[in-house]
C-alpha cells in the first residue's frame, strides 16, 4: 500500500482510529479524520492530529471528504452498513480496518484468537507463555492495544498474539496468522450483525487464509466451532474438557497436551469453567509451538486473570464487590455468575445487543444468585425475560450509580455483589472499562462506618 499521495478518510477517533492516523501520517500520507460523536476527549485528540498535519473532516464537510478521499478506515464501532461504508463502496474505493492496514505490515508470527468470550485472558495468557519462553511478544488487537502501534516494534523473530472482534473480522481479509484459536461461540452483537448465520461466517474468517502449514485451534466441545474443521485447509488442534483430543485436553485432574502433563487443575490461580476452555487453548498453542512444558504450565498457573473480568474490587462491611464488567453478553454473565461461592446480587442492563436475555434468567436460578438489580437502556426488556422465565428476585432502576447503591443496600454480610451486565455499555458509558472503572470508584467511597 502506497502512502505518499493517497488519501486517507479515518472514521472514528477512539483509540483504533487515532492509533491508525498517527501511522499514516508518519508516513506521509494525506488523511482526513472523522467522528460523528464529539467529547472532550475526541476534541483533543482530533485537535493533536491536526497539528500534525491531518484535516478534520465535519458533519458538514463530510460528503465532499469521501469524494476527495481513497480509502476508508473504519473503526469497528462503525458497522459496515452504515451511510460512510456505504458511500466508499459505491465509488468502488477500498475499505479496510486498523488491523487491515496493520497486517499489511506485520512481519512478526501472528497468532490471532477470536470467539464470543475467553478472547483477552486467552490472549493475555498467551503472551505471558511466550514471555516466560524468552520470546518477544505483544498482546495486542482489540484488548486496547492496536495491532497498528505494535508493527514496527515486532521483528521477524517475535510474535503478535492478536484479539480479534467479529466488527475487526468485518473489514479483515489479508491477515495469515501462523496460529488462530477460536474459544467459543455463543449469541452475542446480533443487533450488529443481524443473525447467527452472519455471526458464525464473521468469525469463521479468520481461518480464510489459513495454508496446509498454519494450525488452526478449536474447541471441541462447541459444535459450531468444532464445524469449523470441515472448511480450513489448516491443521486441526482441538481443546477439550470433555473429551481426549488430538491436542489439548482436561483428565483426571490434569491439563494435557497430546498425553503429556503440562499441571494439575488445582495449581491454577483463577478460577471457573471458562478458565479452564482458556488454560487449555493457550496448552495448545504452547504445544504447537513446542515451548517448554514445565515454564508454560508454570506461566498459566501464575497467571492471575484480567482487569474487568471477574476481579475483586474490595470487601467492605462484610460485602464482596466484583467487577465482571467485561461480561457483555448472556453467556459471559453467566459462566461469571456460576464462579461465585457465596450468595450473590447482581448488577444487570446497559445497551441491548439483541440478545434473548429469557436464558439469563433461566440459568441464573441454579447459581448463587438471589438478586438482580437490572437497570440500563435495556431494563424493561430484562424485565419481562426475568418475569417469564419466573425469576422474581428483582429491583429495576435506570440509572448505573442508583443501581450499585441498591445493589449496596441489598447485599448482607457474607454475601457478594456482581457487576455483569449482560450488556454493552454505550448507554453511559464509553466502553465497558469506563463502566468498570465508575463501579470501582463507587465501591471505594463506600464508608465502612456507615455501612450496616
Amino acid at each position: 500500500m502506497y502512502f505518499r499521495g493517497q488519501k486517507f478518510f479515518v472514521a472514528g477517533m477512539s483509540v483504533s482510529g487515532e492509533s491508525s492516523a498517527r501511522f499514516l501520517l508518519e508516513r506521509g500520507a494525506e488523511v482526513y479524520i472523522y467522528d460523528d460523536v464529539i467529547n472532550d476527549k475526541i476534541s483533543e485528540v482530533m485537535a493533536e492530529l491536526a497539528g500534525l498535519g491531518a484535516h478534520i473532516v465535519t458533519q458538514e464537510t463530510c460528503e465532499a471528504a469521501t469524494m476527495r478521499c481513497d480509502i476508508l478506515v473504519l473503526s469497528p464501532g462503525i458497522p459496515i452498513d452504515n451511510v460512510l461504508p456505504v458511500t466508499f463502496r459505491k465509488q468502488g474505493k477500498a475499505i479496510i480496518g486498523e488491523e487491515e492496514l496493520a497486517a499489511n505490515y506485520l512481519r512478526a508470527t501472528a497468532i490471532a484468537v477470536t470467539g464470543t468470550n475467553g478472547k483477552t485472558t486467552t490472549v493475555t495468557m498467551i503472551n505471558e507463555v511466550l514471555n516466560a519462553a524468552g520470546m518477544h511478544s505483544a498482546a495486542c488487537g482489540n484488548n486496547g492495544n492496536p495491532l497498528i502501534r505494535e508493527v514496527e516494534n515486532l521483528t521477524f523473530n517475535d510474535y503478535a498474539v492478536v484479539e480479534i472482534s467479529s466488527f475487526q473480522l468485518e473489514t479483515l481479509t489479508s491477515l495469515r496468522p501462523h496460529i488462530a484459536v477460536v474459544t467459543n461461540i455463543t449469541e452475542d452483537h446480533l443487533n450488529r450483525h443481524y443473525n447467527m448465520e452472519n455471526y458464525i461466517y464473521l468469525k469463521s474468517k479468520i481461518l480464510r487464509n489459513l495454508k496446509e502449514s498454519e494450525f488452526a485451534v478449536l474447541n471441541y466441545d462447541d459444535p459450531v466451532v468444532r464445524n469449523f474443521a470441515k472448511s480450513t485447509k489448516a491443521k486441526v488442534v482441538y481443546f477439550s474438557m470433555q473429551s481426549r483430543v488430538d491436542g489439548a485436553y482436561f483428565e483426571n485432574g490434569g491439563i494435557y497436551f497430546n498425553g503429556e502433563k503440562y499441571f494439575d487443575l488445582t495449581d491454577m490461580s483463577i478460577d471457573g469453567v471458562h478458565n479452564v476452555y482458556n488454560a487449555l487453548a493457550c496448552v495448545a498453542v504452547a504445544g504447537i509451538l513446542k515451548l517448554d512444558k514445565k515454564r508454560s504450565g508454570e506461566a498459566i498457573c501464575a497467571f492471575k486473570g484480567v482487569k474487568h473480568r471477574i476481579e475483586k474490587v474490595r470487601e467492605v462491611g462484610g460485602v464482596t464487590y466484583v467487577d465482571d464488567s467485561k461480561g457483555t453478553n448472556v453467556d459471559a454473565a453467566l459462566k461469571a455468575a456460576q464462579t461465585m461461592n457465596c450468595p450473590t446480587v447482581i448488577l444487570l442492563g446497559g445497551k441491548d445487543k439483541g440478545e434473548d436475555y429469557f436464558p439469563l434468567f433461566s440459568g441464573l436460578s441454579s447459581t448463587s444468585v438471589v438478586h438482580a438489580v437490572i437497570y440500563g437502556e435495556n431494563r424493561f426488556k430484562m424485565l419481562n425475560a426475568a418475569i417469564k422465565a419466573g425469576f422474581v428476585s428483582f429491583s429495576l432502576c435506570s440509572e448505573f450509580e442508583t443501581a450499585v447503591k441498591l445493589a449496596q443496600f441489598t447485599a448482607k454480610p457474607g454475601q457478594c455483589v456482581l457487576l455483569s451486565p449482560a450488556s454493552s455499555s454505550f448507554d453511559s458509558f464509553l466502553n465497558y472499562e469506563e463502566r468498570g472503572d465508575a463501579f470501582r470508584e463507587i465501591v471505594e467511597k463506600i464508608d465502612e462506618n456507615e455501612v450496616r
